[in-house]
């Protein structure tokens, strides 16, 4: 069993990886194959007819998650798509209103259940989540046809410090990241240059603004291009904000 990870200590060494780019082919591909954190599965042409809705992935596990597609889907005409992580604890459940919001928007959301209580990468390191991922996407990719100018991975609390760490390994995968309150990110491997968007209340008790602050600049001083919103509010994810963020998504 890995040995877990206090908060602290990831913050300090995933501030640390994100301030180290990668250089050489060869560099990449070794720390791909330690890492665990690469996801396999990439949109294209959907072989299935996708519909609009939610429905779940039916992987036949406790823990699933649900497709969500807007009411103006048209089968094989690319669409944005927004991979969303609940936070510690949390559940598919608690994020059907994000998803109506998403929809009005035109926005589909693929929308998987942590494996565990939390994310893999929080308690030890990238494995069963990141197989869940894959399997997700894969899902997704084979009945929906993704814009993949258009293509996030986002999450709240817990899941937005996972967003930034799967995000930031498979940039090649994903053109945009959004963090909804994050403390902290672990990023073994740098690939491609998604956007990004965090956004974080200047009053949460929960998990300080300040350590965002340090992550935002961590990233900016990596050369990443940061969109960071700091709200009046808690640990939320305020409806304006989210609402900004499908903006800036669907335009940057």
């Amino acid at each position: 069993m890995p040995t877990p990870f206090t908060r602290r200590r990831f913050v300090q060494l995933g501030l640390a990886a994100a301030a180290l780019p990668l250089v050489g082919k060869g560099r990449v591909l070794a720390a791909e194959m330690r890492s665990g954190a690469r996801l396999q599965s990439r949109p294209g042409k959907a072989k299935l007819r996708g519909s609009p809705g939610k429905h779940a992935f039916g992987f036949g596990a406790e823990r699933d998650g649900y497709l969500s597609l807007p009411p103006t889907y048209a089968p094989g005409k690319p669409i944005p798509l927004i991979l969303m992580l609940h936070g510690s604890h949390g559940g598919s459940a608690g994020l059907v209103k994000f998803c109506d919001n998403a929809a009005k928007q035109g926005i589909a959301v693929a929308v998987p259940e942590s494996r565990g209580l939390t994310w893999d990468r929080i308690r030890g390191s990238f494995g069963p989540d990141i197989a869940f991922l894959d399997r997700v996407l894969g899902y997704t990719f084979d009945r929906v046809t993704v814009d993949p100018r258009r293509l996030a991975v986002a999450g709240f609390s817990d899941g937005a410090s996972y967003s930034l760490s799967v995000g930031l390994c498979n940039g090649d995968v994903f053109s945009h990241i959004i963090a909804y309150s994050p403390e902290f990110m672990s990023v073994p491997l740098q690939v491609g240059r998604p956007q990004i968007f965090i956004a974080h209340g200047v009053q949460d008790p929960v998990l300080s603004v300040n350590l965002t602050e340090q992550v935002v600049k961590r990233l900016k001083g990596a050369g990443y291009s940061v969109n960071f919103r700091e709200f009046t509010g808690g640990h939320m994810m305020r409806p304006d904000v989210v609402k900004d963020s499908f903006s800036w998504f669907l335009t940057s």
